[in-house]
């Protein structure tokens, strides 16, 4: 019974001092859920014709994105399947913030669109789950601490849930449809509740990963039996000059498809400092990324670098692989369609908890007075 009292203190006062950053996350976060299939099915030049021969050289779709944002870098070439569109992301922070991305005809190399990706909707809606649309130093900081308090919710709504007796537990798993809109509306806070925890934990935990270093470290330090999370070291390159015959960025390329013939993708990182390395990252399928392999190459000779963290998958530690499934775990996508649906479902279930959860106090609170 005590526990049961401090649980329901807790739950009571941190679910109204969260409720509304909580609804706004679960929101945003269930709508995000499916944007790749959104996106495709509304943006027609993100698909295009396949075409019985290669896609251009990189460098030559570079040359093309630039001529389109003359004043900006381009940061990233993300190359799919035969029916995809090339596209080339423009991003920057500073001096003045700009994320454009350029869509290019990979055979022909006709711009199919310039985009400015900071109007996009589904840019938007991610800047409301990250960051409540407030400066990022700011409201990254309210999410982040929300997202901790909301962890404690979860754990003192399960111990209130948790029934007495025999008797609470047949009614505990399911809603009463047919009763009054009070119990109707505690059922669905309670029950739902229930259920949607036990995913939303998921999507919870791997979101504290990101938020806060210690629950990074601890996450690491947990799935590889004690290790300490390593820092990861970019291999550099020394400064020479490049082969004007062939472009290191084509060859590098073309050694990444020959050794990857059914990639889904292929992003390539494009180079801020002379000395850094090319960085590519491969994905074997559409729908998760963890699986993906980093090859590092030299920029002026197109040389492979070999690298001990963060290369290929296959290679990866327990840890490393933890860290990798971050975000399939975050969002379903690790359980596949019926684990996405799952989260989708379940993000819906908590954005109305806020809405229930103050439904029922207010009664308690009309109650007593």
């Amino acid at each position: 019974m005590i526990v049961k009292k401090i649980s329901g203190w807790l739950h009571l006062w941190l679910g109204l001092l969260s409720g509304l950053v909580v609804l706004i996350v679960a929101v945003t976060g269930a709508i995000y859920e499916f944007q790749p299939e959104i996106t495709k099915l509304t943006q027609p030049y993100l698909t295009v014709k396949a075409e019985d021969k290669l896609f251009l050289p990189i460098s030559d779709i570079k040359a093309i994105a630039l001529k389109q944002l003359p004043n900006k870098q381009p940061i990233r070439i993300i190359l799919k399947g035969k029916t995809d569109a090339v596209v080339v992301l423009f991003f920057a922070k500073k001096p003045e913030p700009y994320y454009y991305n350029v869509y290019i005809n990979p055979y022909t190399g006709k711009v199919l669109s310039v985009k400015n990706m900071r109007e996009d909707f589904f840019t938007i809606i991610l800047a409301g789950h990250m960051h409540l649309w407030l400066p990022e130093t700011i409201g990254a900081v309210i999410v982040a601490y929300a997202t901790l308090i909301f962890l404690l919710i979860i754990i003192t709504g399960i111990i209130l849930w948790w029934p007495r007796n025999k008797a609470r537990l047949k009614t505990s798993f399911k809603v009463k449809w047919n009763a009054s809109p009070k119990r109707l509306n505690y059922d669905l806070h309670n029950v739902l509740g229930f259920y949607a925890s036990w995913i939303i934990l998921f999507a919870v935990l791997t979101a504290l990963v990101w938020c806060f270093q210690w629950a990074a470290n601890a996450e690491y330090w947990l799935v590889s039996g004690g290790k300490t999370k390593p820092k990861l070291v970019q291999p550099k390159t020394a400064v020479s000059a490049i082969d004007s015959q062939q472009h290191p960025l084509n060859v590098i390329v073309s050694k990444v498809v020959k050794a990857y013939p059914k990639a889904a993708g292929i992003l390539v990182s494009l180079l801020a400092k002379d000395s850094a390395a090319v960085v590519v990252r491969v994905y074997p399928n559409a729908t998760t990324f963890y699986q993906s392999d980093n090859l590092y190459f030299n920029q002026y000779t197109a040389e492979a670098i070999p690298v001990k963290e963060n290369g290929k998958y296959a290679q990866a530690t327990a840890g490393e692989k933890a860290v990798r499934m971050n975000y399939d775990i975050h969002v379903g996508a690790i359980a596949g369609l019926p684990g996405r649906i799952a989260m989708f479902l379940a993000s819906l279930v908590v954005a109305s908890l806020p809405v229930t959860g103050f439904i029922i106090w207010w009664g308690k609170r009309k109650k007593k007075k």
